[in-house]
């Protein structure tokens, strides 16, 4: 069986990472911190796109830092209980050998902690960040796909794609070590093709030299991948040449559907077409784009699509009588940032949404119209704020969205922590009646010299209706 080569060439120390001098720089700064007490950072968290390199680092710093791992990988369930007794006792206690060696937990896709499999997973990582007294490691593919109080906790360290001329060096000392050939260029063009990923690089050397001795660039047969880089060449085409056929052709290519390909068109054009009057006339074509892709949606026509790919193509090429000169560098649509920020918040909005319409039996959508504001004012009632709590079962996060405040705060903790009593009252409440209903059920009625006939019949409460009724009784 063949060995993967991007474990078996995997870099073991942080020196031998190559393309994030940055990163490293400030991973090194934070382990370092920790050799002099618990820092103010207890935790950070590794982001950018998959293949560049977090997890590799994180296991890296653990070896040149002489540290034991713990880690929790999204095979894993990650709820409440498994991380209080996989990495809360382990953050907790000291080593085997009482030699005071650090643990450090690595939590991977920490942006992907979610769901019924997941419950309570993001608020135990939290707690165990607030109380550790050992380094953690998170790793996401997404910052701000992570819930805001777990993105707070953690100082962010972002790993950028790996440029192809870093990527070189590296991919040159694999194929030296494997003792096969390469002709003239053959290495720049696999690090070129891999787009920022070197995981991929590898592999698509690995690929091509499979039971070779020499390659060259004819052996190459990985085409490009289609990624978000290639928009930036894609959007070149458009704002500087003079080939409309070529870029129309261009864009049947580029992975990108219409509705996103405008996003990137709008936010780049005031960057490109300086003049007034071309960006007006740019604004023209890209808004008749919009028209068309509107009627898409209504009709469910894709047949209209290329009407618009021509307006966003060959229409903002028009609209420019000249062509412009000098470098502009081109920015990813702000609207996907301002989503990616919001993210949590809107999960957190419809999960409330989702509890209070199903308890007043409404949709979602009629509940963030009507609903949301009358539950606001209850929640600002400092009497009436616990037992809603209990009665919709909030979390903490939930609570801060219905009272409007951007974190969770001692006031809303409080809350939540007498919620929790009433609910625990309420139990124990329902546990007795139940009981009671029992003792009757099998007692003996001759032994306490009375008729059968004169028993009078036991109902049992409905547990649901009197719990509702207690809770929400204010």
């Amino acid at each position: 069986m063949t060995l993967d080569w991007t474990e078996k060439y995997r870099p073991h120390t942080l020196s031998a990472i190559v393309g994030h001098n940055k990163p490293m720089n400030e991973l090194k700064c934070w382990a370092q911190s920790w050799m002099h007490g618990i820092p103010e950072n207890r935790a950070v968290v590794l982001y950018g796109r998959a293949g560049i390199g977090k997890t590799t680092a994180a296991h890296a710093l653990s070896r040149d830092m002489g540290w034991e791992v713990i880690e929790l990988n999204a095979s894993d369930q990650r709820t409440k209980d498994i991380i209080d007794r996989v990495a809360g006792s382990a953050s907790r206690m000291g080593t085997l050998d009482g030699t005071g060696i650090k643990r450090l937990i690595i939590m991977d896709e920490a942006d992907n902690i979610h769901g019924t499999a997941d419950r309570g997973g993001e608020r135990a990582i939290v707690e165990l960040i607030k109380k550790t007294s050992h380094p953690i490691i998170l790793i996401a593919n997404e910052l701000y796909d992570m819930s805001p109080g777990l993105r707070s906790a953690c100082k962010p360290i972002q790993f950028n794609s790996v440029m192809s001329r870093s990527m070189i060096p590296a991919l040159k000392r694999i194929v030296e070590t494997e003792g096969i050939k390469c002709g003239l260029g053959v290495i720049e063009k696999i690090a070129e093709n891999a787009n920022g990923d070197i995981r991929s690089a590898i592999n698509d050397l690995q690929a091509i030299a499979q039971g070779r001795t020499s390659i060259g660039v004819d052996d190459i047969i990985t085409g490009e991948r289609d990624s978000k880089e290639n928009i930036f060449k894609f959007l070149a085409k458009i704002f500087k040449s003079t080939n409309i056929r070529q870029v129309h052709d261009a864009a049947f290519h580029l992975d990108e559907n219409p509705d996103d390909l405008i996003q990137w068109m709008d936010e780049n054009l005031p960057l490109e077409y300086t003049s007034p009057g071309d960006l007006a006339q740019g604004y023209h074509y890209l808004g008749r784009a919009s028209i068309f892709l509107g009627r898409v949606k209504r009709r469910q026509n894709y047949n209209m699509w290329r009407y618009a790919g021509i307006l966003m193509t060959a229409g903002i090429m028009v609209a420019r009588p000249h062509r412009y000169r000098g470098f502009v560098k081109y920015q990813p649509p702000s609207l996907w940032r301002k989503l990616g920020q919001t993210k949590g918040m809107r999960l957190v909005r419809d999960s409330t949404a989702k509890k209070i319409g199903t308890h007043c039996h409404v949709s979602m959508n009629f509940t963030r119209s009507r609903l949301f504001p009358f539950f606001r004012l209850l929640m600002k009632d400092d009497e009436y704020a616990p037992h809603v709590t209990a009665l919709l079962e909030l979390e903490p996060e939930e609570i801060a969205f219905l009272i409007e405040s951007k974190s969770v705060t001692k006031k809303i903790q409080k809350i939540y922590d007498s919620a929790q009593l009433l609910i625990g009252k309420e139990t124990e409440h329902e546990v007795e009646l139940f009981g009671g209903f029992v003792a009757r059920e099998n007692r003996n009625p001759e032994l306490e010299n009375e008729e059968p006939g004169n028993i009078e019949p036991d109902i049992p409460i409905k547990k649901e209706s009197k719990a509702q009724s207690s809770l929400f009784d204010f």
